[in-house]
């Protein structure tokens, strides 16, 4: 797919399915390393999640919800221990941010977001579908925890990737006019 393309068309894709192939993924960790990235800090991670580790991922969820919310209705935590397996392949995107006197932690945190988009995009350009998630457990200490973050580090979101599944819906069209002003 053509980079103008791809930027223009792409969607997340919420029905997943297949596998992703290593060389997929090498071609996104690539394309996560051209974010924007001042002082070249590289302040970012990612954990890549499949097979038996979507249903640890799963168990994990679970616990932290337990953690926060130990009155949890099991009806609602069989639905969380299912979530990692709606893709074959859960990229957890983590910002890791190093203190530097010119480089404030804000700018880091927007470089490790943008290096996660990059890899949604270089999906979507080689024809796998994306779909970024994040939701209240991902700021959970215990889920962090449990993925290995450190103290100073975040979870900036989960990117599930697989081969898309049904109909996708249509780009929506853009509305420069509302999005762009000029000043003065």
């Amino acid at each position: 797919m053509e980079a103008v393309d791809a930027l223009l068309s792409r969607v997340s894709a919420p029905r997943l399915t297949g596998s992703v192939p290593a060389s997929l993924l090498a071609d996104m960790v690539q394309a996560a390393q051209r974010a924007p990235d001042h002082a070249q800090l590289s302040p970012y991670r990612f954990l890549a999640i499949t097979g038996d580790g979507r249903t640890a991922l799963g168990e994990l969820m679970v616990a932290a919800r337990l953690a926060d919310a130990p009155d949890t209705d099991v009806t609602t935590l069989d639905k969380l221990r299912l979530k990692p397996l709606r893709a074959p392949m859960i990229i957890v995107g983590i910002a890791s941010p190093t203190p530097h006197p010119k480089v404030p932690e804000i700018e880091q945190l927007l470089t490790a977001g943008i290096a996660l988009q990059n890899m949604s995009s270089m999906a979507w350009a080689r024809g796998f579908g994306a779909i970024w998630r994040t939701g209240d457990l991902a700021y959970s200490k215990h889920l962090q925890a449990g993925l290995g973050l450190v103290a100073h580090e975040q979870i900036t979101g989960f990117l599930y990737i697989g081969e898309v599944e049904g109909r996708l819906k249509t780009p929506s069209k853009p509305i420069s006019a509302e999005l762009l002003a000029h000043w003065p």
